[in-house]
């Protein structure tokens, strides 16, 4: 008999994943956490009900949430993630010739089986000296750390659950205190064609705290509805508009190798359709 993995995303819409072969269950930590291997987009990791990565399309959502504010900013030296128990991010950031990486990930056992079931998304990168993890809750950590980043990272899931915190204003606001000046702030914000109040509540509440406010595009199979929007936010609107010419100075001279990100991909993400301006509120 067939198995599948029937992820609800909302009353009226959902998606269904073949569950190929099942290969670790636990409902009794922090968050009921499944990995199962599907033929067509690899080795899955769901958490309460809901996909979160696959070893198959991983490199859009963590290439895009890292790349585009690093090569932006052109001057990083010190990173801050929240979430990103699976280690993608991590990777990514640990690409550019940056001094420290901070993540911050409230629960250790998504590390721990992440690390052991999907090590191809980490790829080693809990190993780098430059890395720092901390197992904490990543709202108290940025209201409460005295340290200061060129770019603070908000890989988190849906704000449901453990992850509903670091959808707030508030959050936000610890958020705009721990950045450097002109430092930039991104987070996942959503399939907008069926959690278009979740952008336009991610927009609102980031406008509380900083002055350019916006979104941008990737397109992750996975994440069912088409397109998804990242959130942007900082005090210094120039972030956003770097030329195409400067980002491929930047990209070529570190030598990046990516499978989705290019200059003229990056470039490209910040040109919004319409009806996701009208949501973001941004110009």
């Amino acid at each position: 008999m067939v198995a599948w993995f029937t992820e609800t995303l909302h009353p009226q819409v959902g998606q269904r994943l073949r569950i190929d072969r099942l290969v670790h269950s636990d409902a009794g930590g922090l968050q009921d956490l499944v990995i199962f291997d599907n033929e067509q987009f690899g080795r899955v990791l769901a958490l309460d009900g809901v996909v979160q990565v696959t070893t198959g399309d991983e490199f859009v959502y963590h290439e895009m949430l890292t790349h585009v504010p690093i090569l932006a900013h052109g001057a990083v030296r010190r990173v801050l993630i929240i979430g990103g128990g699976d280690g993608g991010c991590l990777r990514r950031c640990l690409m550019h010739p940056v001094d420290t990486v901070t993540m911050v990930e409230i629960d250790r056992s998504v590390v721990d089986l992440c690390t052991e079931f999907l090590p191809e998304i980490s790829a080693g990168a809990f190993d780098d000296p430059r890395a720092e993890l901390v197992i904490a809750d990543g709202a108290a950590f940025v209201r409460e750390t005295a340290e200061r980043y060129d770019v603070v990272i908000i890989d988190s899931t849906d704000p449901i659950g453990p992850g509903a915190v670091l959808f707030t204003p508030a959050f936000y606001a610890d958020c705009r205190r721990c950045l450097t000046p002109g430092g930039i702030l991104v987070n996942q914000a959503g399939v907008p064609a069926v959690q278009s109040d979740e952008l336009l509540a991610i927009a609102d509440a980031l406008r509380q705290s900083f002055t350019d406010v916006t979104a941008y595009l990737a397109s992750v199979p996975t994440y069912y509805g088409g397109f998804m929007t990242l959130g942007w936010a900082s005090d210094d609107a120039n972030r956003r508009r770097v030329p195409v010419d400067e980002l491929s100075r930047r990209f070529d001279a570190l030598g990046l190798e990516t499978r989705y990100y290019t200059p003229e991909v990056h470039a490209a993400a910040f040109a919004l359709p319409r009806w996701v301006l009208d949501l973001v509120g941004s110009r």
